[in-house]
Formats: structure tokens, C-alpha cells, sequence
């Protein structure tokens, strides 16, 4: 099994950060446009559609369109778990139905004072059978795309809003 991990640090602090990952509507915001990802659905552990606050349980079913070619590619994960507690957050994904014959996606999050750490974990495998440990050299390459400018955008979402706004007198203020 491959593994892939990204870590950044936001300028945010952790609640903000969480309240912005713990939705379907982050996925959305933070996945690069390139990707053509669509929010299929978001289905709760009771089997009702969800717009809200994801929790365990929840079925979360997207499509891609990579580069606008071929058809678009269904891809359905569950949130396995999820949990909260004083400075550190995570949730866990799996992989339902999709692309790949296993992924489990673990997002998690540590406080660092005023700011956060966020550090996502992939564990992978192909649907390659033996050629699957030479192909996921490939893999790590669109991964690394991929996550790089989901930090990216995180960084440039969350900071900017947790920022306060100038207004045009506070452009001249001496600091």
C-alpha cells in the first residue's frame, strides 16, 4: 500500500479551520478547478441529503472531470470518523466506490497557537495488481499537484477571511 502526506500551516486558528473543513462546501472550494469536481451528494448516517456539517456516517458521492476529458469519474467516500476534542481535530474517509482499490484519506488538524496545522494522510492502492507499487510513483506526482494547491487555496480561503478588513482610512494609519 502507497501512502501520500501534506502538511501546512494557516494562519487561522483551529476553529475556523474545522468549520471550514468539516462541510461538503470545503471539498468544493478547496479542490483545484482543473479537477471539474462536482458535489453529487451528501447523505447523513439516518439516509437523509445533507448541506451541512458532515459527521460519521456520512456519505459523501462526488464526480470528476480531470482537464474537462473523457467522461466524468463517480467516486463515493464515508466519513468513518470524526471528532473534535480541545486542540486537535480529525476526520477519516474510505473510499466506497471509485477509482482506486482502496484509499482512506485522513484529515487532521492541530493548533499551534493562533494558527493550525493541517495534515492530510492518504493510504492507497491501485486497481494495478502488480504494476500498482511502480504506478503509484505516477500517482504521487498528481497527488502532489492536487494537494499542493488544496493547501494553497486553504492558506488563501481561511487566512483572507479570518483577517480583518481595511477600509480605505486605515490604509493611511500609522502601525
Amino acid at each position: 500500500m502507497a501512502t501520500y502526506e501534506r502538511r501546512t500551516t494557516v494562519d487561522a486558528p483551529l476553529e475556523d479551520v474545522w468549520t471550514f473543513y468539516s462541510r461538503a462546501s470545503g471539498l468544493e472550494a478547496v479542490t483545484p478547478a482543473w479537477m471539474g469536481l462536482r458535489i453529487e451528494s451528501v447523505v447523513g448516517p439516518d439516509g437523509k441529503h445533507r448541506s451541512g456539517e458532515l459527521e460519521a456516517g456520512s456519505e459523501v458521492s462526488v464526480s470528476t472531470r480531470p482537464f474537462g476529458i473523457g467522461p466524468r469519474q463517480y467516486w463515493s467516500s464515508e466519513i468513518t470518523e470524526l471528532d473534535r476534542k480541545g486542540e486537535r481535530a480529525y476526520f477519516r474517509d474510505r473510499m466506497v466506490h471509485g477509482p482506486f482499490d482502496r484509499w482512506v484519506h485522513t484529515h487532521s488538524f492541530f493548533a499551534d497557537g493562533d494558527r493550525t496545522i493541517v495534515h492530510d494522510h492518504v493510504e492507497y492502492e491501485l486497481p494495478l495488481g502488480p504494476l500498482s507499487e511502480v504506478a503509484s510513483i505516477f500517482s504521487w506526482i498528481g497527488f502532489e499537484a492536487m494537494f499542493w494547491e488544496r493547501h494553497r487555496k486553504t492558506k488563501a480561503l481561511i487566512e483572507g477571511a479570518s483577517r480583518p478588513r481595511r477600509t480605505a482610512n486605515a490604509a493611511h494609519e500609522t502601525r
